[in-house]
């Protein structure tokens, strides 16, 4: 199994998933009536931390939350999924990051983001924690924090010699200096084709499109296609790997499941095809469930969908 004893941290934020199941979207001016609603624990980057727990992996959790009900049941929620949240600060007087988000009946959602604490994850924070951060070797960052503070955090964790995972979601123009410290970005097709301004419709465009995110200073750019699988590409290769047919129920943190699933690969020196299989594998089964962190899968449902393919 290569090299088990790389750690992985997560650095980004922690949400709190109002989620309103509908039959379908509705139209401006119009109302509807939702089958249920839910409250999940999401956000990118807990997510990706829950996802690399649930497969097992030890995994470091950096972010900020509100002294509130969703703070504190977001706490317990890393608690029970054995995510190490030492590095996780309390914020008194601000609220936790919320999301309300929309589910409609072929499982595709619509998202919005209340940052909350989310917006306290700064240069500063990231400092009083940075001694402890830097005991882990794969790092995971998004962009639900300020972007200038993943750009500094980047800039640190790149000279310590670590390795960088970067989801460029939701999508947004990256700060001067932050993609040339990126060991691995990974944008599925709308982020791929909004960072570019590329059209990203067929392989040979998803590549050039990929291209252009390499020129900018990344070492490798991961294209998730959701049921497709994925595409890596980096200056010498392009390899596109095949996903995997199941019952989609909700798509909600998929890609993050997937990048939970690579930084784990990544952590057990897998060869980059392996480490994508069961990235795509990680990210197809966390959409055979309802909400962000109770589909995701454990280590023994990806080996089984792994091992049937």
């Amino acid at each position: 199994m290569g090299n088990t004893t790389k750690k992985i941290c997560v650095a980004g934020s922690l949400n709190v998933d109002l989620t309103l199941r509908l039959e379908r979207f509705h139209q401006p001016g119009e109302t509807v009536i939702a089958k249920s609603i839910h409250t999940y624990a999401g956000g990118k980057g807990g997510n990706q931390g829950v996802a690399v727990a649930k497969l097992g992996h030890p995994v470091m959790m950096v972010g900020m939350l509100g002294e509130d009900d969703n703070g504190r049941f977001y706490r317990d929620t890393l608690k029970k999924n054995g995510v190490d949240a030492e590095c996780v600060g309390s914020a008194p007087n601000t609220p936790s990051g919320t999301a309300v988000i929309e589910v409609d009946d072929r499982g595709e959602n619509r998202i919005a983001i209340i940052p909350g604490t989310n917006g306290l994850v700064n240069n500063a924070y990231m400092d009083s924690v940075m001694e402890r951060m830097l005991t882990c070797d794969i790092f995971m960052l998004q962009y639900e924090i300020d972007l200038a503070t993943d750009a500094y955090l980047a800039k640190i964790l790149h000279d310590a010699g670590k390795q960088l995972i970067l989801d460029p979601a939701p999508a947004a123009p990256a700060p001067d200096g932050l993609y040339a410290n990126i060991d691995f970005i990974t944008p599925n097709a709308t982020e791929l084709a909004t960072l570019t301004g590329a059209h990203v419709d067929s392989e040979e465009e998803v590549v050039r499109a990929a291209h252009m995110l390499l020129n900018r200073g990344v070492g490798a750019v991961i294209a998730k296609l959701g049921p497709k699988g994925c595409i890596y590409v980096d200056k010498e290769t392009v390899v596109p790997v095949a996903g995997f047919c199941v019952e989609t129920v909700d798509t909600t943190a998929a890609g993050d499941s997937f990048n939970a699933g690579f930084a784990v690969a990544l952590a057990e020196g897998m060869q980059i095809r392996d480490a994508l299989r069961l990235a795509n594998a990680v990210g197809a089964l966390s959409t055979t469930g309802a909400g962000a962190q109770s589909s995701m899968p454990t280590r023994a449902q990806v080996d089984a969908i792994l091992s049937r393919s």
